[in-house]
């Protein structure tokens, strides 16, 4: 697993062992940062300069993508001990301590938010309806700013989550995944 894009392109990535963390593949993130910057409701804006959250971060791959494209601030919110211990090694190898905090904790019960961010990445485990309940909680932990964008990444036969408050931008299956873009609307 490699960053992508940007500054860090092609910098691999630690992941933990086992099926605790099921990180979100090199060509899964590639698609979603192009239909992002490519897309007439979102483009560079949308990652350049902003912060970033990735919730259930396990990795920290979608958030370190975005640091590497360009995104002024990364949170990682992760709650897993030994997913926690590769993020933080993730971080320390691309040096990026300045401009990445990792937040040991439950994206369902979030700590109050360090700043409201504008894009949001979800990939909470597949088939427990977790990204409606972790965006209502963030939201009201003030981590996510008015109009943000957040990518929502659910198992490819789960059915479509009830979104109250967002609007779907967009959706891809990748493999066994399914990426939602939404707008807090």
């Amino acid at each position: 697993m490699r960053i992508v894009a940007g500054r860090w392109r092609g910098r691999a990535l630690q992941a933990p062992p086992g099926d605790t963390t099921r990180p979100t593949v090199d060509r899964v993130r590639q698609a979603l940062f192009d239909s992002l910057w490519h897309a007439p409701w979102a483009g560079r804006a949308a990652v350049e300069g902003v912060a970033v959250l990735d919730a259930f971060a396990g990795t920290g791959a979608l958030g370190l993508e975005a640091l590497s494209r360009g995104a002024a601030r990364g949170f990682f919110l992760e709650k897993d001990r030994i997913a926690l211990a590769a993020l933080r090694a993730n971080v320390a190898a691309l040096k990026a301590e300045g401009v990445a905090r990792v937040l040991p904790g439950d994206a369902l019960r979030p700590p109050r938010a360090e700043a409201a961010c504008g894009l949001v990445f979800l990939d909470p485990p597949y088939g427990k309806d977790l990204g409606p309940a972790a965006l209502a909680a963030l939201h009201g932990a003030g981590w996510i700013a008015p109009g943000a964008l957040a990518c929502l990444e659910i198992g490819r036969t789960e059915a479509l989550p009830a979104l109250d408050g967002w609007e779907v931008l967009a959706e891809r299956e990748h493999g066994a995944a399914r990426v939602m873009v939404l707008r807090q609307g």
